[in-house]
């Protein structure tokens, strides 16, 4: 019976081993496209993420960004600035509403963009985005449960790209 149990045991530590080293995988392909990126652009990843939304929503404001690279607006706003000194982006009154602040891609931003390697989201949107429904829910749960047993959380991560990690 000890046997048996031994062996059910080693059985989950080979998984819980795997599963690290998944991890790890992981976290070293985001790492690694995110200083290709630092290399050929000058950009972080989330800077690039930035330039290519707003090139795909010219005159998107930062709230709406924000909101669609689920960062917090602060965050964001400090990403933009960044991109605005370096001559990447600029931000232009709303017509309607001078308080509104828009965005855009300068041509030197473009052309950033242009010789960008991999995509500007990054490698983990893309991939979990090739995720079905019923995957990604299986997913977050079990990531879930992962941090829920964590005795140290770091919530606000959550509200960072993980270039800024």
């Amino acid at each position: 019976m000890k046997s048996k149990q031994r062996a059910v045991r080693r059985r989950q530590q080979d998984v819980g081993v795997a599963v690290l080293k998944s991890f790890r995988v992981i976290y070293g392909s985001v790492r690694q496209h995110f200083r290709q990126v630092q290399e050929v652009c000058g950009l972080s990843g989330s800077q690039l993420w930035i330039l290519h939304e707003v090139l795909r929503a010219d005159g998107i404001g930062v709230s709406e960004l924000a909101e669609k690279l689920s960062i917090h607006q602060s965050t964001c706003s400090q990403l933009v600035e960044k991109l605005v000194r370096r001559g990447a982006l600029k931000k232009v009154r709303g017509s309607d509403d001078q308080r509104r602040v828009l965005l855009s891609v300068t041509a030197s931003g473009k052309q950033i963009v242009a010789r960008s390697p991999g995509p500007a989201e990054g490698v983990l949107p893309e991939a979990i985005a090739e995720l079905s429904r019923t995957e990604l829910a299986r997913l977050h749960s079990g990531l879930q449960k992962i941090i829920a047993a964590l005795d140290i959380k770091d919530e606000a991560a959550a509200e960072r790209p993980m270039a800024e990690l």
